[in-house]
């Protein structure tokens, strides 16, 4: 037995890191299972497969969704451990840096870009993977706990434009729907998944964003970095609320995310 799961690990750990050179190595994913059974693009939903709907949440054309529907459990599971997921962040990441990069930036130090953190800096893969990859109703006690390890490994091509922005001289701002009692944690987190310096680390504050939705909270923080003098010449997110609403930025970059949905 121990034999076989060390097998299904390094499968997992292989088509994960869609099998990249050993220059990449540090960049990979270890998800905490396979998906088995039915969960080709055949599978289907209210007369669509589960590829269009996915199209249709990338594409913010299916909205206000609470759950993945059952139906693609599998399809979600194989998409978000296998090479698609990585080639699709990898394409994202790659048009940032070439937009960036071509900018006549005013060296003043004012410079910033925003991530969200949650599917967008870290990746809270290991978590979905033994909780149904969305499927399963959004529980805040297992998630939270899960958040309180401090183990979310970083995205991988997300964490290389990171660093290519740091070289650019780009100051980074992480703004996260996270509670700010998760403050320490979270900081840690990112250290420990190798995002060793940024500017700011905006969580939110529960008491201040009451009833707020996260296009609301989001847009209301990156209106006071603008306030402040800063530029937001990027914007990264894995929710179109976080890319959504006011002081959006220059330029905003959708990751992918078919697991969970935020207004």
């Amino acid at each position: 037995m121990k034999t076989l799961v060390a097998l299904l690990l390094l499968v997992a750990s292989i088509v994960a890191s869609g099998h990249d050179s050993s220059e990449e190595a540090a960049y990979q994913i270890y998800p905490l299972r396979l998906k088995s059974g039915a969960g080709s693009d055949g599978a289907t939903v209210q007369g669509i497969t589960c590829a269009s709907w996915r199209l249709g949440v990338e594409a913010h054309n299916i909205i206000e969704w609470t759950t993945v529907p059952a139906e693609c459990e599998n399809y979600v599971g194989n998409y978000m451990l296998g090479q698609q997921y990585r080639q699709d962040s990898k394409a994202v990441n790659r048009e940032a840096y070439l937009y960036v990069r071509a900018l006549p930036l005013p060296k003043d130090g004012r410079n910033v870009w925003v991530f969200d953190i949650d599917e967008t800096s870290l990746s809270n893969l290991p978590y979905y993977a033994q909780n149904g990859f969305g499927a399963e109703p959004y529980n805040s006690t297992k998630f939270n706990a899960w958040v309180e390890k401090g183990e979310a490994p970083a995205l991988p091509e997300t964490q290389k434009l990171y660093n290519k922005l740091l070289n650019l001289g780009i100051k980074i701002v992480f703004l996260t729907g996270r509670s700010i009692s998760q403050t320490e944690v979270t900081s840690s987190n990112l250290k420990k998944a190798g995002y060793h310096t940024w500017h700011k680390l905006i969580l939110k504050n529960t008491t201040e964003y009451s009833g707020a939705t996260a296009m609301v909270y989001k847009s209301a923080e990156r209106g006071k970095l603008e306030k402040e003098g800063y530029r937001i010449v990027g914007n990264s997110g894995d929710q179109w609320s976080d890319i959504l609403g006011t002081s959006t930025g220059r330029r905003t970059f959708k990751l992918p995310d078919p697991m969970y949905y935020l207004s």
